[in-house]
């Protein structure tokens, strides 16, 4: 069975793809070393499309017409510029009404596009463009510390570190976000009081990563500025024992938090990046695991969140369900594994309640 993975990586190498919704222009090229901030694609989106029937506005055969215009497409028009030219002592002018950009011509006519909106793509990390994907953005490849988690809010941004957490079962509260943190990006614990996302905005932060948040604070949290990471998910859950050491051990370095929507189709994660120094390029992770003794891998039951453990055996009996994995006499049919804790417990899971750690 194929099982989904939770990176939490100290030394790793990515390729991450940064695509602009629709066709524009890209401003990075192959080689090219870049950072967190820099715009490496732009384009304009929400634009309307305009038919000007040029050859009426000339008061000449639609055949004809094609001959006499002035412009050709991917041309910037301004207001009031001429489109075309009948000539002769009485030639006709067609202008065109509006500001913008020629994107076909023909049969007389001339198609503008105007209106819309700047939407620009930042690269997200620090490295090296690979390869262009034309007219719509890049693949970058860089090599750095990963940790993934359970839910993004959609946004994107890079700052500092900082460290507002002191065990993994932390709480962060309002009072705790001062004007020391202003322009960081936040490492916490649970967030259960919407004084916190409110503070965070203030300080003007570059995000937040957390380990769980209350679930009556999901739509704040979308609506928030800045991008907000939860590693364990919704509840009052503890921060995984490896995300933790792994993030505490790099506070003070600038880390890129990428808070896309996770997505199991796509085998997209929402997840936070630290670019590191290396001598030697560390090898790719896996783009595909499957479960098998040996393994370590994260439980995702509410009844142990985010426990951590070796599995040991595959086999067909289904634990309990629902509840603990020893507290109720309803079973259901699928695959489940052994798992020993890092305490020593051991314990059945449905192999649909686990995730692979690598």
């Amino acid at each position: 069975m194929i099982a989904p993975t939770l990176r939490v990586l100290a030394l790793t190498t990515l390729l991450r793809t940064r695509i602009l919704p629709v066709d524009g222009r890209v401003l990075a090229r192959p080689g090219q070393k870049v950072s967190p901030a820099d715009v490496i694609a732009e384009a304009v989106v929400g634009q309307k499309h305009i038919i000007l029937d040029i050859a009426s506005e000339l008061g000449i055969p639609a055949a004809k017409a094609d001959a006499l215009l002035k412009v050709k497409r991917g041309q910037k028009i301004s207001k009031g510029e001429a489109l075309g030219e009948s000539g002769g002592i009485f030639g006709r002018e067609a202008l065109s009404p509006l500001e913008g950009w020629v994107v076909a011509t023909g049969g007389g006519k001339v198609v503008l596009e105007t209106g819309g909106a700047p939407l620009s793509i930042r690269a997200g990390l620090g490295g090296v463009v690979t390869q262009v994907v034309e007219n719509r953005g890049v693949t970058i490849r860089a090599s750095g510390a990963l940790v993934q988690g359970a839910w993004g809010n959609g946004k994107i941004d890079s700052g500092i570190l900082a460290s507002l957490i002191e065990s993994p079962d932390d709480t962060l509260e309002p009072a705790r976000l001062d004007v020391s943190q202003r322009g960081s990006m936040i490492l916490g614990g649970h967030v259960s009081e919407l004084k916190v996302l409110q503070n965070a905005a203030e300080l003007l932060v570059r995000g937040l990563i957390l380990s769980s948040l209350s679930p009556n604070l999901v739509s704040a949290a979308y609506q928030a500025p800045y991008p907000i990471l939860l590693l364990e998910g919704f509840g009052k859950r503890p921060m995984g024992a490896q995300a933790y050491k792994l993030l505490t051990t790099n506070l003070k370095r600038e880390v890129s938090l990428n808070a896309e929507v996770s997505n199991r189709m796509k085998g997209t994660r929402p997840e936070v990046f630290i670019t590191l120094p290396v001598t030697q390029e560390p090898p790719e992770p896996r783009d595909v695991e499957t479960f098998a003794p040996g393994q370590t891998v994260r439980i995702c039951w509410l009844a142990r969140p985010a426990q951590i453990g070796m599995l040991t055996q595959l086999q067909l009996e289904s634990p309990p369900f629902p509840g603990d994995f020893s507290a109720s006499s309803v079973r259901i049919s699928g695959t489940s594994a052994q798992v020993r804790l890092e305490s020593g417990e051991m314990v059945l899971a449905p192999l649909s309640n686990l995730e692979t750690l690598g």
